[in-house]
């Protein structure tokens, strides 16, 4: 059967916020499979801030190239395969890009009958698999310690503030609307909350943590994380898993000026990429899924309907107009 792959492609590399002339859409032939390949039909993709990275240079992932869907991870459906792993009907989780129809060689994950593609790129996905390593392997959390989550609505920081409040920990989030900042105590469970678009967060993060923060977990990166350095505990660790703040500049901003502390306080900060820790994931998902179950994990998607809507749903992450994940349904 002659098939006909619509794709949205990088045009140009954006020097600040990406807007229509960085992409592009074609309708291409599929091709004939190879041996070993197996044809996917993309039905979810996962909007993800390091998308962001890859438009315009190289970083633990080469650069996505002009001309190339934009790479984007998701789950589709076999619909041809050439591939005893992949049978014909199976969903399967992979870095499928915004197109209707992907090649899966290897790297992907056919889904247990028991997880949706909600679930895989939700509550069970990266997003939630990074929060778990970076509270556990890099934060090295323990009970009683107080966490501080910036992006805390968001799909990463929201997972890490519940995971902390299991653990035992005072957990202060970090997000920026009064609505953000009432789902995430109300009913993700934080112990407090800092709408950094209308309060000092250097001032407030002092209030609600008096003895210092044990552990800061960094989704944004900027001001915000100066103010946290200041408000480090002894021995205090800060994970850096993104810097959205920045992600959009045309120009490099200025680092946090009061890094010294760090050394007075003797803290660490360590950032990390969750591919180097994917020996976590079955750790991962196995805690996250009885947590789940038991009601102990809130988790909110924010679906975008439709692949020509990828755009529209990806900048949803950099306006701060999502709550939870943001997911585009083809």
């Amino acid at each position: 059967m002659d098939r006909m792959n619509h794709r949205i492609t990088l045009a140009r590399r954006p020097t600040g916020t990406p807007d229509d002339d960085t992409y592009a859409t074609d309708d291409v032939p599929v091709p004939e499979l190879d041996d070993g390949q197996a044809l996917v039909e993309v039905t979810w993709l996962s909007m993800d801030p390091t998308i962001r990275g890859w438009m315009a240079y190289d970083t633990y992932l080469p650069a996505i190239g002009i001309g190339e869907p934009i790479r984007s991870a998701g789950v589709g459906t076999i619909v041809e395969s050439r591939n005893s792993r992949y049978p014909v009907g199976a969903s399967v989780f992979g870095t499928v890009g915004w197109q209707q129809y992907a090649i899966a060689e290897s790297g992907y994950r056919v889904l247990p009958e028991w997880m949706s593609p909600e679930q895989a790129l939700g509550v069970y996905g990266i997003t939630s698999v990074t929060a778990y390593v970076g509270l556990f392997d890099i934060g090295r959390v323990e009970p009683g310690e107080t966490v501080l989550v910036s992006g805390a609505a968001g799909a990463t920081g929201s997972v890490a503030g519940q995971i902390a409040r299991i653990k035992g920990c005072r957990v202060v989030g970090i997000a920026g609307s009064d609505e953000k900042c009432a789902w995430i105590t109300d009913e993700l469970g934080f112990d407090a909350a800092i709408n950094y678009k209308t309060e000092d967060v250097r001032r407030t993060i002092r209030r609600h943590c008096p003895s210092g923060v044990d552990v800061y977990f960094d989704n944004v990166g900027g001001d915000i994380l100066e103010a946290a350095i200041a408000n480090i505990a002894q021995r205090g660790r800060i994970v850096l898993c993104g810097a959205i703040s920045s992600y959009n500049d045309a120009a490099p901003r200025p680092g946090p000026s009061n890094l010294p502390i760090l050394i007075s306080q003797r803290g660490r900060m360590e950032g990390f990429i969750i591919m180097d820790h994917m020996s976590r994931v079955m750790d991962a998902v196995t805690d996250l899924r009885r947590w789940n179950e038991e009601g102990e994990i809130v988790f909110r998607t924010d679906v975008v309907e439709g692949l020509d809507q990828a755009p529209t749903a990806f900048e949803r992450l950099f306006t701060g107009a999502n709550t939870g994940k943001v997911l585009v349904k083809l």
